[in-house]
Order: structure tokens, then C-alpha cells, then sequence
């Protein structure tokens, strides 16, 4: 995007710096297909053991699972995501068989490696002209519930994913805030040799 004031300290692809997460959507419908070519981008995300340990529950705009999902959301989040095109809920399997195993053990990195496929997510969305926005404010507990999760798995994260609407449709307070965020510099968050506070 031609307004996009980020820039990176070292030579990036620019989809890393034209992704960004937004509140304003158009509400636009959205294909299956076009959600499975997110969560297909998500499938091939690396993980220890290649354990693979995320799922995925979505529901689209207008489909009868939409309105159980969107009510996992806190009343903030529910207030803009109401306007996104489909909802994704973020699970991991926090345990995992090892090559050779035959029992499962704890997967220390599950939520890790589950990160990794979110990220996947996020920067397909944007290739493909749509906007991710992860959320940590929902209902965890009732999530588990209404979607019969079992209970080695962790719920993570829910994500609304839509076509990018004008700010105005937002509440005043967040108009100012629908414009991507900038980052620390590099140089505070990576560290040669031994960490520096």
C-alpha cells in the first residue's frame, strides 16, 4: 500500500511490510475455496518433529456456524469483527507421538510451531489481497465447549480475515489506530551472542 510508512532496516520481500492487521471490513462474502487457500498456506508451516500440531475451526459470513463463532468474542472484538468475512479459531495439539514413539508425550513447542501456521495465514490473506487480524479477547473456555475440543488440545487465538473497509465505519477512537503499526527496530530485539536488555 502506497500510504504504508514502514520500512525495514535490512532487504525484505514487501509483503512482510504491506501485511498489517486492520478492524475496518466491508463484510464482503468469501469462498471456501478462498479460506481453504489460507489454511492450505497454514498446512505448510514448519514444525519440530513435523508434528503438525494445528487446527483450525472457521466459519464464513452467512453460514449457519457464524453466529456461534462470533459470539466467542469479547463485546469489543465482536463490535468490528462482525464486519469480517470469515472467523478462524486457533488450536494446538499440545501433545505428540515422536518418530519411533508409540505413546505421546508432551510438544513443548505446540504453540510455537501453531504461531508459525498463523503467520502463514496472515501473510497469504494479504498476497491475496484480504486482511488478517489475530485476537486474543474471546472466550476461551466457552470455545472449548461449543466446539467439542478435545481436551489435548489448547485453544490459541480466533482470527477475523475480510476485505479492508473505509475507517469511518469504526468507532472514533479507533479510527485513528486503522493504519499498520510499526515495529521496534531490529536492533532491540535481536541480540549476537548473549541477550541485552
Amino acid at each position: 500500500m502506497s500510504s504504508n510508512p514502514r520500512a525495514a532496516d535490512y532487504p525484505i520481500d514487501p509483503h512482510f511490510i504491506n501485511r498489517w492487521s486492520p478492524r475496518a471490513y466491508t463484510g464482503a462474502d468469501i469462498s471456501e475455496e478462498t479460506v481453504l487457500t489460507f489454511l492450505e498456506a497454514a498446512r505448510w508451516a514448519p514444525s519440530a518433529y513435523n508434528a503438525q500440531p494445528w487446527r483450525f475451526v472457521y466459519a464464513r459470513r452467512g453460514t449457519p456456524a457464524w453466529q456461534s463463532l462470533l459470539g466467542l468474542l469479547n463485546e469489543f472484538n465482536r463490535s468490528w469483527a462482525e464486519k469480517a468475512s470469515v472467523l478462524v479459531v486457533v488450536l494446538s495439539r499440545t501433545v505428540m507421538v515422536p518418530p519411533g514413539a508409540t505413546e505421546a508425550v508432551p510438544a513443548p513447542t505446540h504453540s510455537f510451531d501453531t504461531g508459525s501456521a498463523w503467520g502463514y495465514i496472515a501473510l497469504q490473506a494479504s498476497i491475496s489481497g484480504w486482511h488478517a487480524h489475530g485476537m486474543a479477547g474471546f472466550d476461551r473456555e466457552k470455545a472449548r465447549t461449543e466446539l467439542d475440543v478435545p481436551a489435548e488440545f489448547s485453544v490459541e487465538a480466533m482470527v477475523a480475515i475480510g476485505k479492508l473497509g473505509d475507517k469511518s465505519i469504526l468507532p472514533e477512537g479507533l479510527q485513528a489506530r486503522e493504519l499498520p503499526s510499526p515495529r521496534e527496530p531490529l536492533s532491540k530485539l535481536a541480540f549476537e551472542g548473549k541477550f541485552k536488555a
